[in-house]
């Protein structure tokens, strides 16, 4: 599957305009944006250019990597045969970086014999801004299929595509580009369930909702991605950020999301896939996406609907459907071209983000076992939001709608309270203590008064 991470926009009689920004080999300013968040227990793993001595990926921890020039990068996976495992690889090319609009990486997964068994590939498209890039393998049971269905040894194959291989060098190709990898495992199901992909869902576009916007801070990366509810949320973007926003949703739940880009100080000429939203699912596996162009006046562009959550739209034969396929934590990823810098300012500009969950909640599918991470799968508790609505910039940024947060984080927050309350305790003693000798000394004074 060949999927570009900017839509080619109709820009219709644009095109004509001289001052549009379009496609081609750019190099763009390096923008004061943060750079990528990492999890905070990322693991460091070395990549192998072949399979001899790949380092094991164990499904539920984080990895962080690179990826060397035109060199593949491998890694290993030990699977049994009952589980789906799926892979996701995020790319973060360099701030200001040359790129060309083909640029990006490829990601397989290979059983030992060299045989496929799944491959994904995203390129940087026609905005050619530096921004993260993700793709995703997976090994999968499904019924009919005879491939990859064996327990046993695995390989992640991650490599550079790109139009300007064997050209110029571009950040993709010379130096390297940090990988971040997380696998989970799916469990199976404790009985049979139903394989026929529902026909019918309500396809009408929803009415955003526009409640009063509610402030939040979009997270640098998947792992701190912040966490939003149904509902309107208002943020800034700078040109060349990316912003992770993630949303929990249920079996039966449908998910629908707008966002609206304010107008800029000046306009001079116009930028050609200036801002993309795109929808993730719990294993980081794109949905759907939605793009605009901008010329300094305020834009708004929603995603194009999609059914509600379920165990068996994975038998559907394409996306977005097939994406569709379990609970979680859903993820908004929204980019702002770093071209918008040069054409009306560095910003920032105003973002607004609507979100809508229809249809109905309903029971899951009854999994033998739990997955790998623990709950995954389920939405679980809400994370922490202070009054409002906002994003606490504490929060969870696990990833996983339905841990309930980092164990970490959890031991530090248990461990202040307890801490707190120790010293409030002693405080008290203290002044209890103090105030009883000080009334005892008056006492005293007062049957001594010569004293």
């Amino acid at each position: 599957m060949w999927r570009a991470v900017v839509r080619s926009a109709v820009v219709g009689a644009v095109l004509c305009v001289a001052s549009a920004v379009l496609p081609g080999r750019v190099a763009v300013a390096a923008p004061d944006v943060p750079s990528y968040a990492f999890a905070d227990d990322v693991r460091s793993v070395p990549a192998t250019t072949g399979t001899t001595g790949a380092a094991r990926l164990e499904p539920g921890a984080t990895y962080r990597s690179s990826l060397r020039g035109e060199d593949k990068a491998y890694y290993r996976l030990e699977l049994d045969g009952m589980s789906d495992v799926y892979v996701s690889v995020t790319a973060i090319p360099r701030a200001g970086a040359a790129l060309s609009a083909g640029d990006g990486i490829s990601v397989s997964v290979q059983d030992a014999d060299s045989v496929t068994c799944s491959s994904d590939s995203v390129t940087v498209g026609t905005a050619v801004s530096p921004q993260p890039l993700t793709a995703w393998g997976a090994r999968e049971l499904l019924p009919g299929k005879g491939l990859c269905r064996k327990a046993g040894t695995y390989y992640v194959v991650v490599e550079r595509t790109g139009t300007s291989s064997g050209e110029e060098d571009t950040d993709l190709s010379d130096g390297r580009t940090d990988l971040e990898l997380a696998p989970v495992s799916e469990a199976p199901l404790a009985k049979a369930a139903a394989t026929r992909v529902p026909e019918v869902w309500d396809s009408s576009t929803p009415t955003p909702p526009v409640d009063e916007p509610v402030s939040v801070r979009g997270g640098a990366g998947f792992a701190e991605a912040a966490a939003v509810e149904q509902g309107v949320r208002s943020d800034e973007i700078l040109p060349g950020q990316t912003l992770f926003y993630k949303v929990p949703v249920d079996w039966g739940q449908q998910l629908s999301a707008t966002v609206d880009l304010g107008s800029a100080e000046k306009n001079s000429g116009y930028v050609v896939d200036a801002l993309e939203m795109t929808l993730y699912n719990p294993v980081r596996a794109p949905v759907k996406d939605t793009g605009i162009g901008y010329g300094g006046s305020q834009k708004s562009a929603s995603l194009p609907p999609v059914p509600p959550v379920g165990y068996a739209n994975r038998y559907a034969p394409t996306d977005p459907t097939k994406s569709l396929r379990f609970a979680g934590s859903y993820y908004l990823v929204v980019h702002l071209a770093a071209q918008v810098a040069d054409r009306f300012g560095e910003g920032p500009y105003g973002l607004t983000l609507r979100v809508r969950l229809g249809g109905s909640v309903q029971a899951g599918p009854g999994y033998a076992r739990q997955s790998v991470p623990r709950g995954f799968f389920d939405v679980g508790a809400p994370d922490p939001v202070p009054s409002g609505g906002g994003s606490l910039a504490g929060a969870d940024t696990s990833g996983d709608g339905a841990s309930g947060g980092d164990p970490a984080m959890k031991a530090v927050a248990v461990g202040g309270i307890g801490t707190g309350s120790v010293l409030l305790m002693v405080l008290g003693v203290w002044t209890l203590t103090a105030r009883r000798r000080a009334a005892a000394q008056m006492r005293v004074n007062a049957q001594n008064p010569t004293a």
